[in-house]
């Protein structure tokens, strides 16, 4: 197995009695690790604190400086917990400096009014364009990973759309890391505004993150998702995006939204 794959990563976290794990550089964006892999650290060190029993409803996720390849230190613990909803603190350090800091929300089942979730029927995804033949204008750690962009607003392509769609699943089975696999998947989306550009680069990182399950991760079954994206807005080097996470069969999976910074502006 590839010691530097995801699986490999959270099983090192997942076995260590101080929390921590190594990372490499083919995980990085710029200076710092791919959100998604950081956000799923403190939701593996979150869960060890919590009955396996008790699904994942919500994680909200602040992050507040690079975290650089090596080894990742993570300490969580449990802020309340109540007889239906459990809320833990979950914070990811490199070298004693905290990086992201992440409040994650547990809860059980409970009998209630049901809503059915929106469906959707995804593109196929064999009319996509493939991540290896767009490789050139995509961060590294997408080699992890097998997808289709399935909209023309892809980054960099100087399409300057307001929406972006795709289809992604890790390259690896991750039956143990349920709501570890979903994280990572809801942030594989650049920040959509990259395709008003026509080269890279761009710097540009999130700053705030919450994602909301619709179906819990230990019911999902889809290995394949698609992802549907939306820029709210952008102006003074921030923008704001929204997401919804569809599985194989075009269930909703999770709701996403962003707040991101980007250092440039489009070229005439």
């Amino acid at each position: 197995m590839d010691q530097s794959d995801f699986s490999s990563i959270l099983e090192e976290l997942e076995r260590s009695r101080d929390n921590t794990t190594h990372f490499s550089e083919a995980w990085s964006q710029g200076r710092s690790a791919f959100g998604g892999l950081a956000a799923a650290f403190a939701v593996t060190a979150m869960r060890k604190l919590v009955s396996t029993d008790i699904p994942m409803r919500a994680l909200m996720v602040s992050f507040i400086a690079p975290l650089p390849p090596g080894k990742v230190q993570v300490k969580a613990k449990i802020q309340r917990q109540g007889r239906n909803v459990t809320q833990l603190v979950g914070e990811v350090y490199s070298d004693d400096q905290i990086c992201l800091q992440a409040m994650g929300v547990f809860g059980i089942d409970r009998p209630g009014l049901e809503v059915p979730a929106a469906s959707a029927e995804p593109p196929p995804r064999d009319q996509g364009v493939n991540f290896t033949r767009y490789a050139k204008r995509q961060p590294a750690f997408l080699g992890y990973f097998d997808g289709y962009w399935t909209s023309p607003g892809m980054p960099f392509s100087g399409h300057a759309a307001r929406d972006l769609s795709l289809w992604v699943k890790h390259q690896v089975e991750l039956p143990q890391f349920p709501v570890e696999k979903l994280v990572a998947i809801a942030d594989i989306p650049p920040p959509v505004i990259l395709s008003h550009f026509d080269k890279p680069p761009v710097p540009s990182s999130s700053l705030t993150w919450a994602l909301e399950f619709v179906q819990t991760p230990d019911k999902i079954n889809s290995e394949w998702f698609h992802l549907q994206f939306i820029t709210e807005a952008a102006a003074n080097g921030y923008t704001q995006q929204s997401g919804k996470i569809f599985d194989e069969a075009g269930q909703l999976c999770a709701l996403t939204r962003q707040c991101m910074v980007y250092f440039d502006s489009p070229r005439p």
